[in-house]
């Protein structure tokens, strides 16, 4: 049972509807729905509130909702961590992967963690090569012969945390399945390749991603700017009803368009906001989807 399905039965359990519970957390009820679901999840502090409520701690509320660690896969990891000493610029060739994380870690080192459930000799199969250079540093993450593009982008994946603090601008270009921005505190990232979807979780700082293909992106939290630079191609934006957020159309031929519950709806976005969701590029449609 996942997560969504097991907060649905306790909620049930407990007597309360979603409108009920969206109260005690203090989110929207559409907020509710979007985590029964499976479309997003909450953030820690909203976790931690929910754990209050149905009288449970965090570790059991979401393990419940995990498999059993027996149940799962072995994992076989690659890791590569850098020391970094001073304010650096990342720019980063992943290539192909199903998935990829990119995080603010907790120390001062870059930490590129490679892992997969069936490349067992991943360590011989992937090499992370550094290349430092005045505040600037190359990471490219490359293929052997041994692996075709099509097995890593079924059975890879990359997560980079980056170094607290000492990260100003981190350039990656890549071609995934999957694309987690998570707990990152950046002035700049710019994200360029495919990702058939994206979440974006307790962010703060500027985020660009640029393809010539759609995106799905759900957003769970950002402070910033949020900027989805296409050419002729459209992309989805899921956010919650209530985010504090303004949308701006910066593009050639773009065509911004807002709809809830699947239906057409009037501009979510606040005029005054902080928080700047943007569409940008060529021909391109951004569809604002308000949960």
């Amino acid at each position: 049972m996942d997560f969504g399905q097991k907060l649905k039965e306790i909620r049930k359990n407990e007597g309360l509807s979603q409108e009920q519970l969206a109260e005690k957390i203090g989110v929207s009820r559409q907020a509710i729905t979007k985590w029964e679901t499976g479309k997003g999840m909450p953030d820690i502090e909203n976790m931690m509130i929910l754990a209050e409520i149905f009288k449970t701690t965090l570790d059991e509320l979401v393990s419940q909702a995990m498999p059993r660690q027996e149940d799962k896969h072995p994992v076989y990891h690659s890791e590569t961590s850098f020391d970094i000493d001073r304010p650096m610029h990342f720019d980063m060739q992943i290539g192909a992967a199903h998935s990829l994380t990119v995080c603010t870690g907790e120390d001062e080192k870059l930490h590129i963690d490679l892992a997969s459930e069936s490349l067992e000799n991943i360590g011989s199969l992937f090499k992370v090569k550094l290349d430092e250079n005045r505040g600037k540093l190359d990471v490219e993450c490359i293929k052997k012969d041994g692996v075709s593009r099509y097995e890593a982008a079924d059975a890879l994946s990359v997560t980079i945390a980056l170094p607290k603090g000492l990260t100003e601008h981190c350039e990656i270009a890549a071609s995934v399945k999957e694309l987690h921005l998570m707990n990152l505190a950046i002035d700049c990232l710019e994200y360029d390749g495919d990702a058939q979807s994206v979440t974006v979780t307790d962010c703060c700082g500027s985020i660009e991603l640029t393809s010539r293909t759609s995106y799905d992106i759900t957003v769970n939290g950002i402070r910033g700017s949020l900027d989805v630079n296409q050419w002729k191609s459209g992309s989805v934006v899921h956010i919650p009803e209530d985010a504090d957020f303004r949308v701006q159309n910066k593009g050639r031929g773009c065509r911004v368009f807002y709809q809830k519950n699947g239906e057409a709806a009037e501009n979510g976005g606040r005029e005054s906001s902080e928080n700047l969701l943007s569409v940008s590029g060529v021909h391109s449609e951004l569809i604002v989807d308000l949960m």
